[in-house]
């Protein structure tokens, strides 16, 4: 994904432009490229967003996840210009942008609705941009001409934003973002307007020109797999809060709450009490009076209650009559009361005796369980985490 750290390289050469901003030897990177200090929002009694600090990085792609009416979208609106923070401060670059107009702010903004002009040919949607930038014609044409090869729609120029289809207007939102070069870019819900397949066609072209341009980016979303797929960093939000940051993989895996971790794809909650340490991980006390072993992560001592996490795809099914145990594994034993076939997995829902229902998501490998069937689940102890209940 993008670059994070300290670069002492040439950085991507940006197509639109022979000395751009993403051009030349970097002796060291910032990294607040972009920040929120102590950054606030409230509209009259309603907080939309609390007391916030945030560090973007410079040429990183930042996703904002949350449920609606968490913030992520006031959050890049007052970067964008279009609120004023009640309390706090916006950086650019290390400058206060608190109180430059937006045009002055040199953002790449692409919305949920494209908001491309339907009465302009496709060549003046993107060129919009440069024109009030003082760009000469002859600039325009060949920045526009790049930025639509870019997106994969060259010699349009001529046709009217009725004449595309949904995917291709959002290539052209696309490109009218990146053809002024901006030093960052907003998407808000870029793709939630696209049925599932372009969706995935958009969300690899914006991954990809993302890292070809080098460019700072900050996404909304409310999906998590966009989220997960795309992003050097996912923040992910509740309530005007931010409730973690950090790369996919550590949201994802190490979720430090159950909020986190409910949002972040399907996991089970188990209710649990910390008995020992046992060789590498901890054994825990289950509702019926069973035990299983999970992952050590936390300040956890004998006597603790918590709620045991596990990941839907993290566990195993197996009929119940092949059942063989193996050693340092986690079992448990239940009957399949419903299940969704989805083409290459089958989510099962599996009611155990002491009647809760864990959620197992697996690969087809063979003929699906059927609603009904004894089956055991096994899942190793490293996938099963705890979180303070």
């Amino acid at each position: 994904m993008g670059f994070t750290g300290v670069l002492l390289a040439i950085t991507p050469v940006n197509p639109l432009t022979t000395m751009g901003r993403y051009n030349g030897l970097v002796q060291e990177k910032d990294p607040a490229f972009v920040r929120f200090k102590g950054i606030e929002k409230r509209y009259g009694k309603v907080v939309a967003v609390k007391k916030m600090d945030l560090d973007i990085p410079e040429g990183s792609l930042v996703t904002l996840l949350g449920p609606s009416g968490c913030g992520k979208t006031t959050l890049l609106r007052m970067l964008a210009g279009l609120e004023t923070p009640t309390h706090g401060d916006i950086y650019i670059r290390g400058k206060r942008i608190n109180d430059t107009p937006i045009h002055k702010r040199n953002l790449g903004m692409i919305f949920q609705n494209y908001a491309l002009f339907p009465h302009k040919t496709i060549f003046e949607n993107v060129a919009f941009g440069l024109k009030y930038r003082g760009t000469s014609k002859d600039d325009i044409r060949g920045k526009v001409e790049t930025a639509l090869e870019m997106v994969r729609l060259p010699g349009v120029g001529d046709r009217m934003p009725s004449q595309l289809s949904g995917g291709q207007q959002q290539r052209i939102a696309l490109a009218r973002a990146i053809v002024i070069e901006p030093d960052v870019l907003l998407m808000d819900e870029p793709l939630s307007a696209l049925d599932e397949n372009l969706r995935e066609d958009m969300r690899r072209e914006i991954d990809n020109l993302q890292q070809d341009l080098g460019v700072t980016t900050i996404f909304v979303t409310h999906d998590q797999r966009e989220a997960l797929s795309m992003s050097d960093k996912v923040v992910v939000m509740k309530d005007g809060f931010i409730q973690q940051q950090g790369s996919p993989e550590e949201v994802y895996n190490n979720s430090v709450n159950h909020f986190v971790a409910d949002f972040l794809g399907h996991s089970n909650f188990i209710a649990a009490v910390v008995e020992k340490k046992e060789k590498d991980f901890l054994r825990v006390r289950l509702g019926d009076n069973s035990s299983c072993l999970v992952s050590p992560a936390g300040d956890f001592v004998p006597g603790d209650r918590a709620e045991v996490v596990i990941r839907a795809q993290k566990m195993t099914l197996g009929h119940g009559k092949d059942f063989v145990q193996e050693p340092e594994m986690n079992y448990f034993f239940g009957k399949i009361v419903d299940r969704s076939y989805m083409g290459g997995e089958v989510s099962y829902f599996v009611e155990l005796p002491e009647q809760q229902i864990l959620h197992v998501i697996n690969f087809v490998k063979r003929a699906p369980y059927r609603r009904g069937d004894e089956v055991y689940i096994q899942v190793d102890p490293f996938h099963c985490r705890l979180l303070k209940s």
